[in-house]
């Protein structure tokens, strides 16, 4: 997918946008049916208000890929502090995989970062999605053990951050 465009989300986007999240997370087996992180994953509508709601979209203006990008201390942000950016909730459609909408994404992320100006990137990863964690790595992402944590019984959340230039 060379010609790939990331962007801000339009609001007739939004439900594109919920329905890519959740086949992705489906598709890796993230995410049981009944789980109630469903509703959360779906609320394109608040992830867009609260936070920046990117998508990637192809040639033909259809969305392939998503990711929520957050400040600390905003509702969707997790484990960011002052200075960095938090990305959470990056998913591509599984058509689409294996054409570079991922580092596209996270390519934005970047750049928004540099544009905010903040020194760090951080992100949480379940044990789960070695996929992702090696875009990660391939770009330059580092483990952050510090950052580990666990939103509740059963589930735990790998720490990793990106240093950018001063």
């Amino acid at each position: 997918m060379s010609d790939l465009t990331v962007r801000t989300a339009r609001s007739d986007e939004l439900g594109r946008a919920a329905e890519v999240t959740l086949a992705a997370y489906l598709a890796d087996g993230w995410l049981a049916d009944d789980d109630p992180y469903r509703e959360r994953l779906a609320d394109t509508p608040s992830r867009a208000r609260d936070a920046e709601l990117l998508v990637a979209v192809d040639t033909a203006d259809r969305v392939v890929g998503t990711v929520t990008v957050c400040l600390p201390g905003t509702p969707w942000s997790e484990i960011s502090r002052p200075g960095e950016l938090e990305f959470r909730m990056l998913a591509v459609d599984p058509p689409a995989r294996g054409y570079g909408v991922g580092a596209a994404l996270v390519g934005a992320v970047i750049e928004r970062a540099r544009e905010l100006g903040v020194r760090r990137i951080v992100l949480s990863s379940t044990p789960l999605m070695a996929v992702a964690q090696r875009i990660y790595q391939r770009i330059g992402f580092v483990r952050l053990p510090e950052r580990d944590w666990s939103p509740g019984a059963g589930t735990s959340l790998l720490g990793y951050g990106l240093e950018l230039d001063a």
